[in-house]
């Protein structure tokens, strides 16, 4: 393994839970109800794909532009009272893989605003060899394309390294790019066969760090 490259909501940050009390309450506010459930549909997806599913679960009820009137108003509101909420073990792996010379990149769905805005409030922007987002690829998760590209940034080869997931589009996403897929399951529960193309499934960044630590042994 020469390189691991990370997702980041659900991942590194503790974002899908928070994506889903806001969805919840802005979906009342808009008169769609609660729709946290939505999180797990659009898991993975970039910001113009999460828009389509959208619209084929509530059809003409649903208005993007006012509910992302209300989602940046709830998000700005957020974070002017509450850091980024940082996964567990997040600094503890970054500072174990840059001491054995293993690189690391982030690949995320989610846009460069978004995910330099998270990084940067973390004050981990600059523990990464390559920071991939979702405006930077024509064809998001599942497809391989930004892991490919992640790979191909870093100059390494796919199958040299190893992708840190916690959906069902990313888990695809990397196994089609010929990664192996390293799954720490957080709001998303992987179904059978999901399962199949998983290598290995730790409860968190700290249990993967120690698997780590005792393959050296």
């Amino acid at each position: 393994m020469k390189a691991v490259i990370f997702d980041m909501d659900g991942v590194l940050f503790d974002t899908e839970r928070l994506a889903v009390k806001c969805w919840d309450t802005i979906g009342k506010e808009i008169g769609l109800g609660e729709v946290g459930y939505m999180v797990l549909k659009t898991l993975g997806r970039t910001r113009e794909e999460s828009v389509k599913i959208f619209e084929r679960e509530f059809g003409d009820r649903f208005n993007n532009d006012i509910f992302q009137k209300h989602y940046r108003a709830y998000l700005e509101d957020y974070y002017s009272k509450n850091p980024v909420p940082l996964k567990e073990g997040v600094n503890e792996i970054l500072d174990y893989l840059k001491s054995r010379k293993i690189k690391t990149a982030v690949a995320s769905s989610s846009s460069e605003e978004s995910v330099m805005h998270h990084l940067k409030s973390a004050g981990i922007e600059n523990c990464f060899d390559k920071i991939i987002c979702g405006d930077m690829i024509e064809k998001s998760k599942p497809e391989p394309d930004i892991y490919l590209y992640a790979a191909d940034r870093l100059g390494i080869k796919s199958e040299e390294c190893c992708a840190v997931e916690d959906s069902k589009s990313g888990l695809i996403s990397a196994h089609r790019a010929n990664m192996k897929t390293v799954y720490i399951p957080d709001l998303y529960i992987a179904e059978p066969e999901i399962r199949e193309i998983i290598d290995y499934e730790f409860s968190s960044l700290d249990e993967f760090r120690l698997f780590l630590i005792r393959k050296e042994d």
